[in-house]
């Protein structure tokens, strides 16, 4: 015996519509159950074993749903704006209604961010208590002094009175362009205050030019995504996911 709902209630979760929308449809006729047409939106449905056909084409129920994005720069990571387009917006392959995205990142950061309507995982990931590890790639102004390696690993306090926990800091290459002073470094926190990057490096006098997220938790962007791309989790990653 699989798990039953009414029908307007599935095909509402799946993205199909309004419930008032459905049993319009539904009452035109452009709904099967099974082969039938159905008129009645409130007819009870197996989610394991019928086959539901809603304009001419199938639509399966899929309870939880898992992407990996690369964020570009000027979206924002929301589920909805009225002003910038989301990171819901790129997953056009969706099939849930109430995929969200697992944390934030700023409007002109770029990279990993994982989209899912998988609540309790969510909470595991970004749980303060959990510290889960986040590895960002930045290109900041100035040159960032070697010193700031050990500030960065004893906890740093920054001039707005936030105490970070212990991040290791790699400063990957220090180079000048036509006198412009620029700093490579991959920098790793364990928790996600607002701006916190940002913040760390503005405290040092190396304010941040460009931010990428590479990692998160377990999770590492792919590389084959382009900014803006995106792909379903491999079972591999959300067995790692699951560990947490």
């Amino acid at each position: 015996m699989g798990k039953e709902m009414r029908l307007d209630k599935y095909l509402a979760d799946m993205g199909k519509g309004t419930r008032s929308q459905i049993k319009e449809a539904a009452r035109k006729g452009r709904i099967q159950i099974n082969g039938e047409i159905t008129k009645k939106a409130d007819t009870k449905v197996n989610v394991e074993t019928d086959t539901i056909v809603y304009d001419g084409s199938v639509v399966s129920y899929v309870t939880m749903e898992y992407y990996m994005l690369n964020k570009p720069q000027g979206v924002v990571s929301a589920t909805e704006d009225h002003k910038y387009q989301t990171v819901i917006d790129l997953i056009d392959g969706k099939n849930r209604k109430d995929l969200f995205p697992v944390g934030r990142l700023d409007i002109d950061t770029e990279g990993l961010l994982l989209i899912t309507n998988d609540g309790p995982l969510a909470h595991r990931l970004l749980a303060p208590k959990k510290h889960v590890d986040k590895i960002y790639y930045a290109v900041c102004e100035g040159h960032v002094p070697d010193s700031t390696v050990l500030e960065f690993a004893d906890g740093i306090l920054l001039p707005d009175g936030l105490k970070c926990l212990p991040a290791s800091l790699e400063i990957l290459n220090k180079t000048e362009d036509e006198g412009r002073k620029i700093t490579e470094i991959k920098l790793t926190i364990r928790e996600g205050k607002f701006h916190q990057v940002k913040r760390m490096m503005e405290a040092v006098g190396c304010p941040v030019m460009f931010l990428k997220r590479l990692t998160m938790g377990p999770l590492t962007l792919d590389e084959s995504l382009k900014p803006g791309e995106y792909r379903s989790l491999t079972e591999e990653e959300l067995e790692w996911l699951n560990d947490l």
